[in-house]
């Protein structure tokens, strides 16, 4: 019976070691290639590609372009009530769910300060963001931090996950997650 047990468990973890390194997708040589070729690139893109002024279309195809197919996107925070809570998104449910009012309304998300940790192809940070309506705005209209899980598999990068929680009275930003003056 032990034998039994320990070979299932070694045939179950080769299975998972396997599946580890089947390499990604193949990148396509794309117009969007530039905006995955560096961690700077990636950050970059994924401001810029949400970003713009009311009426100004957005290249969601450029977006999709920065994730891995499994990618989630979770925004986070209070609701009426208090209670601490989470929305789960693929980015076409965030294309569909923010796509229509980040274009009519003007949105401008600015990177303001990043918090790396890196190992090997794991990447996270600790991006603290400013929003603004239009690029003329002196004030932001929000703040928070996108905590961002990122892959580089030898080829280019890859975002697989955003959490995300916004600055309320309650909870400002800690100042280790702003810029040093």
């Amino acid at each position: 019976m032990r034998t039994l047990l320990l070979a299932l468990l070694l045939s179950s973890t080769a299975s998972l070691l396997a599946q580890a390194e089947e390499p990604m997708a193949e990148t396509k040589e794309s117009p969007y290639a530039k905006d995955v070729a560096s961690l700077d690139a990636i950050m970059s893109a994924l401001y810029g590609v949400i970003s713009g002024d009311a009426g100004e279309k957005r290249d969601w195809d450029r977006f999709r372009y920065l994730f891995v197919e499994e990618a989630r996107l979770m925004p986070s925070g209070k609701n009426p009530e208090g209670e601490v809570g989470y929305r789960i998104l693929s980015p076409d449910g965030y294309v569909e769910r923010s796509g229509a009012w980040l274009e009519e309304n003007g949105f401008h998300e600015v990177e303001i300060h990043r918090v790396a940790e890196e190992y090997g192809s794991l990447v996270h940070l600790f991006s603290t963001y400013e929003s603004y309506r239009s690029k003329t705005d002196a004030e932001p209209f929000a703040r928070g931090i996108n905590s961002i899980q990122l892959m580089n598999d030898g080829k280019r990068w890859w975002i697989l996950h955003i959490y995300w929680l916004g600055e309320t009275e309650e909870l400002p930003l800690p100042a280790k997650y702003l810029p040093k003056e």
